[in-house]
């Protein structure tokens, strides 16, 4: 299997500080406001939501296919709640809202489909105990 590999470089303190991450084709900033408040740049719940987004999509795009559906489209929106347990920082739970085309498979069959893509996507399971909502729509 491949091996990715993702940097992350910080200057200065907490807030007053900036950083780049960096992965594949993309290099962009990120700060304490654009993490904890709002400001330009990314952050890495943002980047997390991105990795879930697409993970499930394909897994779910896997599924599917290997059961002969032709999906012909799916397109998954991914809300990283960032929070406040026990005093620190923590990612709460993920809203997941997925959309699919998919001929000739019906409704329940597909919800079915999304439940198991939520469950054993390999990001959904690096996200094991944390809340993972999911709310799926057949186009």
């Amino acid at each position: 299997m491949a091996i990715r590999i993702s940097t992350a470089k910080w200057y200065g303190t907490l807030k007053a500080g900036n950083g780049i991450m960096k992965f594949s084709d993309y290099e962009g900033p990120f700060t304490f406001l654009s993490r904890f408040e709002e400001g330009k740049g990314t952050n890495p719940e943002e980047l997390a939501g991105a990795a879930i987004a697409g993970c499930y999509s394909m897994f779910l795009s896997a599924l599917l296919s290997g059961d002969k559906y032709d999906p012909t489209a799916i397109e998954t929106a991914a809300a990283v709640h960032l929070g406040t347990v026990d005093g620190g920082p923590k990612i709460t739970h993920i809203d997941l809202n997925c959309s699919a085309t998919v001929p000739d498979i019906s409704e329940a069959a597909f919800l079915d489909y999304t439940e198991k893509a939520k469950q054993n996507c390999p990001i959904s399971k690096l996200f094991a105990g944390t809340k993972i909502n999911l709310t799926a729509a057949l186009n």
